[in-house]
C-alpha cells in the first residue's frame, strides 16, 4: 500500500469497484438481447413473425438496429470504454420508445422498459457517489 501512496495512486473505492461490476453486468445484459434479436433476425425462434422475412417493416428496422447495437454496448461497457453507456442509453431508448410509444406495433414490454430505468438510475447514482467521493478526497487530502 505504501507503494501506492508513494506513486500518488490511489486504491480504487468500494463504489469504482462496485461501478466496473455494474457495468460488466450490464454488459452480460446486453450480450443476452443482442443474442436474442439475432436470434430473431436469423428465423431460430419458432414465434410468429419472428423471421426476418416474415416481420413488418418496423420491426425490420428496429431489430436489425439492436441487434448490433446491443453487443457493440455490450463491448463498450465490459472494456469500461466511455461510449458504451453512450451505446447503451440508444438502445435503452429506442426499446423504451418501441414500447411506451408504439405499444400497438411493438407490444406492451413494461418490464423492460422498467429494467432500463433501473439501470439508468444506478448508473447516475454511481457516478454520482463517485463524483462525491473524488470531491470528498480533493477537499480533504
Amino acid at each position: 500500500m505504501s507503494d501506492l501512496a508513494d506513486r500518488g495512486m490511489m486504491r480504487p473505492t468500494l463504489a469504482e469497484s462496485g461501478f466496473v461490476w455494474f457495468q460488466r453486468l450490464i454488459a452480460g445484459y446486453c450480450l443476452l438481447f443482442g443474442i436474442l434479436y439475432w436470434v430473431r433476425l436469423i428465423g431460430f425462434y419458432e414465434g410468429p413473425l419472428w423471421r426476418f422475412d416474415l416481420m413488418p417493416v418496423h420491426w425490420q428496422i428496429a431489430a436489425v438496429t439492436l441487434a448490433v447495437f446491443f453487443p457493440f454496448a455490450a463491448i463498450g461497457l465490459w472494456m469500461l470504454s466511455s461510449w458504451g453507456p453512450v451505446i447503451w442509453a440508444i438502445c435503452a431508448v429506442t426499446e423504451t420508445v418501441m414500447y411506451l410509444v408504439f405499444p400497438s406495433l411493438y407490444g406492451h414490454r413494461e418490464l423492460i422498459v422498467v429494467s432500463h430505468l433501473v439501470v439508468a438510475l444506478l448508473y447516475t447514482a454511481f457516478r454520482v457517489l463517485i463524483h462525491w467521493q473524488h470531491r470528498k478526497a480533493e477537499q480533504y487530502g
